[in-house]
């Protein structure tokens, strides 16, 4: 009998200690979601911003400086992946001489587009090795004119066909998934500003 309550009361302290344990878990991933929640509602596509860095939320950690990188490289993989469609697009043939020139046009803003992006994320992973406050405003304002000039690209690209069809509407369809993305990391860029410079107004 004492044996069998030893166990039990054994047991009993496994279950608590696992409850504790689940508890953490869940104050540990809660936490970071409701911040990308919170941060999300400030961009104009809030439902596919969270869906896009909630898988970043571990690295994220409640920073707006990570989840403005985060917003970018997202961004950046999906100016990629765009890119990749149109250029191989171009290469398929049956298209017509106007679509063709527009989706030729499209590979090159799409190409400019990716190059923004790659050089916002370099500044920001250079404003995480160093002082914040160093030279803020110059990085800042590199990474804000970066990602503003991806987010036109891919404007432009959309907006290039003249001529109706299912080209225009796979491309259009395509960059505009991309273009809503891109706004949603300048959004988020602009708060990660926003807030920093708020922050460095109220030191002494």
């Amino acid at each position: 009998m004492k044996k069998n309550a030893k166990t039990n009361s054994h047991m009993k302290k496994i279950g608590f200690y696992l409850l504790v344990l689940v508890a953490n878990i869940r104050c540990t991933t809660t936490a970071p979601i409701d911040f990308i929640r919170a941060s999300c509602k400030t961009t104009l596509h809030p439902p596919l911003c969270v869906r896009c860095l909630s898988s970043y939320a571990g690295s994220i950690k409640g920073s707006d400086h990570h989840l403005a990188k985060a917003a970018v490289i997202v961004s950046l993989n999906e100016a990629k992946l765009a890119a990749a469609f149109v250029s191989k697009l171009a290469r398929v043939s049956g298209l017509k001489p106007r679509e063709y020139q527009a989706v030729k046009d499209c590979v090159s803003t799409m190409t400019n587009s990716v190059v923004s992006l790659s050089q916002s994320v370099q500044e920001l992973e250079r404003m995480g090795r160093r002082s914040v406050d160093q030279d803020f405003e110059w990085h800042m304002s590199n990474v804000e004119t970066w990602v503003s000039s991806a987010l036109t690209y891919q404007n432009i690209c959309s907006g290039g066909f003249g001529v109706n069809g299912h080209v225009k509407d796979v491309v259009t369809k395509r960059m505009v998934y991309a273009s809503q993305v891109t706004s949603n990391a300048l959004a988020l860029v602009n708060r990660f500003a926003v807030s920093h410079r708020k922050g460095s107004s109220h030191k002494p």
